[in-house]
């Protein structure tokens, strides 16, 4: 497999850009129009594309929509000449990792495809080491063979894919976080912060403003604006533990702005 997919219809910089390429080690397939970059991407896969934006028989945009569609992974770089910036940047609104403007800086060049490979292959390990975890464990330190316990993990991967409020019960110190992280690492939300909050050490006339926040000048001390839990939570979990009754209700009202992980005591 090559390591790019070099497409630029005019032959002498086709050349030159694949001399720079070899020279550090890359291994290059070459493309002359955009039609031939589509049936490359189609049959074999790259590390990185370096497409032309404007060239015969298609686009650039037509390179870089084929290969996504092949690898959503594999980054695409985009060249462009001085008058053609806008499509460049609507290329990386697309999805491409970035653009170089003619004439191409041998330099800047292999800097930027060596960033792109890179980046590449750090979200290739995450996302290995990511499966690997949950393979291996599943959950984050839940240890224990009881049918108690079974049902709880069950439970806990029934909820974890659903857009909805739980609500753990149980006595404090019997691991209603860590359920509630497990939760989260199973849950399409995985890649959010996960942000918890106890209730029991925070004095119960400070709560709301630390799970709301408050502007500035919306009480006597407040000097500036603070964001509270839930925004900093916005779009991934919150996990609000040993609430009130009182504070739950509260909790579910406001659900709407992140997704909330209440847990609370039996009463």
């Amino acid at each position: 497999m090559p390591d790019v997919l070099l497409v630029e219809d005019k032959e002498s910089l086709r050349r030159v850009l694949r001399l720079t390429l070899e020279s550090a080690g890359y291994t290059v397939a070459e493309a002359e129009d955009a039609r031939m970059a589509m049936q490359e991407v189609a049959r074999a896969p790259f590390r990185l594309v370096l497409t032309d934006l404007r060239m015969p028989h298609g686009s650039g945009m037509d390179v870089l929509r084929a290969a996504k569609a092949a690898d959503p992974e594999v980054p695409v770089v985009v060249m462009t000449a001085y008058g053609s910036i806008d499509e460049a940047v609507q290329a990386m609104k697309d999805g491409a990792h970035d653009f170089l403007q003619k004439p191409v800086d041998s330099n800047h060049l292999l800097l930027l495809i060596g960033r792109a490979l890179e980046q590449a292959r750090l979200r290739t390990e995450n996302i290995l080491l990511r499966e690997e975890w949950s393979r291996r464990y599943g959950f984050p330190r839940i240890i224990g063979e009881s049918e108690t316990i079974k049902r709880a993990v069950s439970e806990t991967q029934r909820v974890a894919t659903t857009d909805t409020t739980v609500l753990l019960l149980g006595e404090s110190g019997t691991g209603k976080e860590l359920f509630a992280r497990a939760v989260h690492h199973l849950s399409p939300r995985r890649d959010k912060t996960f942000v918890a909050i106890n209730c029991a050490a925070i004095p119960e006339t400070l709560i709301e403003s630390e799970l709301f926040g408050h502007e500035r000048g919306s009480f006597t001390g407040a000097t500036e604006r603070r964001p509270g839990k839930f925004e900093l939570a916005s779009g991934g979990p919150l996990c609000v533990n040993a609430a009130t009754t009182w504070l739950s209700s509260r909790v579910i009202s406001r659900r709407s702005t992140a997704k909330s992980y209440a847990s609370a005591k039996p009463s």
